[in-house]
């Protein structure tokens, strides 16, 4: 096996442009996936098909996942048991924090090493040494192997609970999600009166762009427990949230999601938090945990 070598299991367009990423390089890829078409392009550019999942194992010590979720990873390692032993396995593939403790065990059963990763860019900020990628796990193996992760992107090392680059990977998701879908929803109800997502463009990136500003501001606050609301007041917000919900009514459009935040700040108001700032619903959130 070369020290300049690795093998990528999950050839969708993430695994594909890691594939190319590696080859650019000059590293030796062996590639697996389900769908072998899937690997031409690579193959015709050096890189080795591996002709099961278990002679991909086998190829690398450095084995990089790159699989939709983790019963996907237990589908395909479960046919390479007998090749993990003194295996590395990067599992970049999306799952929960509990999940990713549950797999490094399984890993370890079978006498492997299991760093948990979480790729904070899509395919095409891959071979950026600006882009970055959470790590957790056994911090020998990350620093015996960050060379070759850097390839990809910058290594951001969490510690050695497996689970915190999955958790860390979920946080920025949710917070992408939400942001695109009050976008999205945003575009809707400015569509219903004539109003274009071109011309709606300066306006929801001025807001966008004012984010990091109030989070610098908040954080210590939240983080000292304190919520006064001599800068903002809950109530307030409930009101410019209902007003939220009634133009979006007007305008025929589906009022689920600011509805859904409008319920929130209501228990807010419930809990008795009306005259503390809107962050008193982080107690809200962890109060009322389903």
């Amino acid at each position: 096996m070369s020290a300049q070598a690795v093998t990528i299991i999950g050839l969708g367009p993430m695994g594909r442009t890691m594939a190319n990423v590696y080859l650019d390089r000059g590293y030796q890829v062996t590639v697996w996936n389900r769908t072998a078409s899937r690997a031409d392009e690579l193959v015709a550019r050096g890189a080795v098909l591996a002709a099961s999942a278990e002679a991909a194992v086998a190829a690398n010590e450095l084995v990089i996942l790159s699989l939709t979720d983790y019963d996907a990873v237990y589908a395909v390692l479960e046919q390479a048991e007998a090749a993990l032993a003194g295996r590395v396995v990067v599992n970049l593939s999306s799952d929960t924090p509990e999940r990713a403790r549950q797999a490094a065990g399984w890993l370890a059963e079978r006498g492997a090493q299991h760093l948990t990763g979480g790729v904070q860019v899509p395919p095409s900020g891959l071979g950026n040494p600006e882009s970055e990628t959470f790590y957790s796990g056994p911090k020998d193996v990350f620093e015996a192997h960050r060379e070759a992760l850097e390839v990809i992107t910058s290594a951001d090392y969490r510690g050695e609970d497996p689970g915190l680059a999955a958790l860390f990977y979920q946080l920025q998701m949710d917070m992408f999600w939400t942001s695109m879908l009050s976008w999205l929803h945003a575009l809707a109800v400015a569509d219903a009166h004539g109003i274009s997502a071109e011309e709606l463009l300066p306006y929801a990136s001025r807001t966008m762009a004012s984010l990091p500003g109030f989070l610098g501001f908040y954080t210590p606050r939240i983080d000292a427990g304190e919520h006064a609301g001599d800068v903002d007041r809950l109530a307030m917000g409930v009101a410019s949230v209902d007003h939220i919900v009634h133009t979006t009514r007007d305008a025929g459009v589906d009022a689920t999601f600011p509805g859904a935040v409008l319920d929130v700040f209501q228990r807010g108001l419930t809990d008795g938090y009306g005259a503390d700032s809107f962050t008193s619903l982080t107690k809200v959130f962890r109060k009322n945990a389903r």
